[in-house]
């Protein structure tokens, strides 16, 4: 190689120290960017249909940096991948097969768990004590011990935990329970939580050939759940929903995750649970311990008049999630799309149009983000979670028994019950232990 004079190469060392450093505005936080230490960085486990649909909310912030995806399927994996590379225009999202080595990763603050049902408590309780705040889909524990495990994880680390129940944050829920906990409705007496139609199977579907590993991970696909043989119908169909070892109370918890924790908001229940289920058919009736009676039921909803007569304000049907409370001097009923039922005709001085749909995660994951730069608690924070979660359990048990059960909310235990006391947790699967 030709060698430099010493001198010319002081000179275009000296030259090349004074130009300037040309770096990306966004890089240093202009142009509307910021800059990466002020950046949250984020890290995904099980993000399918719902886990992009929230993903899709936080990656347009300019305060998160998505870093890494995890998931025992690989199409999944790379799914995200590509979503995520396209967004920001790089190839710098990294993929992980298991859970516990995206958890080790230094350089996240925080993961979004959107898994199944029976990943949610396990997987949230892990990234608690990796250090790493959390949005977790819901329902947030496949069992009422779970939730209470994983509650009591999050106070004791100090974590930011928001529960997937973005209703909380929703305009039109916010307006009826605003109602409801005012007064402007009279006295509560009645509240109604829409579910799915009950069902719990304990079958199992024909094995199959496991795929391999790298390609589908079928042992960390069931991770606490029992064993059982693959089926792909579990897996690329979604119908792990129903069976009993992979859902939340006979799929209550479905809608009643949502539903039954907009009832408790506006009866100022969070912390507490009713105190009596009594199962009916389809329906299961509960009572609090102030006398408010909730009605968790898959039918009866927006289109068939209730009371008030032709005082009645019938906006269309209110869509998924409805829930409906009732005073001793209105009523107010809504539901996904918006729209809102109500009575007496005085009440709609109040309302407004509501075009967030309660599906929309987009302000409840703002929030969430907001608390994690703040250290604030979210709406749906941990104690929120396992109060409206445990009376959710609460009544599937009751529906599954088939029988009135009593409970003490202040213990979370069923009075006089041992059977229904042992369906409070489940045995895990080795080594996915709390």
């Amino acid at each position: 190689m030709r060698s430099t004079p010493r001198r010319s190469f002081l000179r275009q060392a000296l030259a090349a120290a004074a130009a300037p450093l040309i770096v990306p505005a966004r890089v240093l936080g202009r142009g509307g960017g910021v800059a990466p230490s002020n950046r949250i960085a984020l890290g995904g486990i099980g993000i399918g249909p719902r886990g992009r649909m929230v993903l899709s909310s936080m990656l347009p912030e300019r305060d998160v940096q998505f870093v890494a995806t995890c998931d025992v399927q690989a199409t999944l994996r790379r799914s995200v991948q590509e979503l995520v590379d396209g967004h920001y225009g790089t190839r710098g999202c990294a993929t992980h097969r298991d859970l516990r080595e995206l958890l080790a990763r230094p350089d996240l603050d925080a993961v979004l768990i959107a898994t199944g049902d029976r990943w949610h408590a396990l997987a949230s309780i892990l990234a608690a004590r990796a250090g790493k705040d959390i949005y977790c889909e819901k329902p947030c524990g496949i069992t009422a011990g779970l939730c209470r495990d994983l509650d009591e994880t999050i106070r004791r680390t100090g974590r930011v935990f928001q529960a997937g129940t973005q209703r909380r944050n929703v305009p039109n829920f916010e307006f009826a329970v605003h109602l409801a906990r005012s007064g402007r409705l009279g006295r509560l007496h009645t509240l109604h939580a829409s579910i799915y139609q009950l069902e719990s199977n304990t079958t199992w579907l024909p094995a199959e050939p496991e795929p391999p590993r790298d390609e589908l991970d079928w042992d960390l696909w069931l991770g606490p759940a029992p064993w059982r043989p693959f089926n792909s119908a579990y897996v690329v169909q979604r119908r792990w929903r129903g069976y009993y070892d992979f859902d939340s109370g006979a799929k209550l918890l479905d809608w009643g995750a949502h539903t039954v924790d907009l009832c408790q908001w506006a009866n100022a229940a969070d912390g507490s649970s009713p105190v009596e289920y009594v199962p009916d058919g389809p329906r299961i009736h509960a009572r609090y311990a102030n006398g408010v009676k909730l009605v968790m039921r898959p039918d009866g909803w927006i289109g068939q008049p209730a009371s008030g007569g032709a005082g009645n304000f019938a906006v269309g049907s209110t869509g998924t999630c409805p829930v409906r409370f009732e005073g001793d001097e209105g009523w107010v009923e809504t539901g996904d799309n918006g729209s809102v039922e109500l009575h007496p005709a005085s009440l709609r001085q109040e309302w407004r149009a509501f075009t967030l749909r309660g599906t929309d995660p987009a302000r409840h994951t703002r929030e969430f983000l907001d608390c994690v730069k703040s250290r604030g608690r979210p709406a749906a924070h941990s104690g929120v979670m396992r109060s409206s979660h445990v009376a959710c359990h609460a009544a599937a048990i009751a529906w599954l028994l088939g029988r009135p059960l009593r409970f003490d909310p202040a213990r979370e235990e069923f009075v006089g019950d041992d059977t229904a006391n042992r369906m409070r947790r489940r045995a895990p699967r080795e080594p996915w232990q709390v």
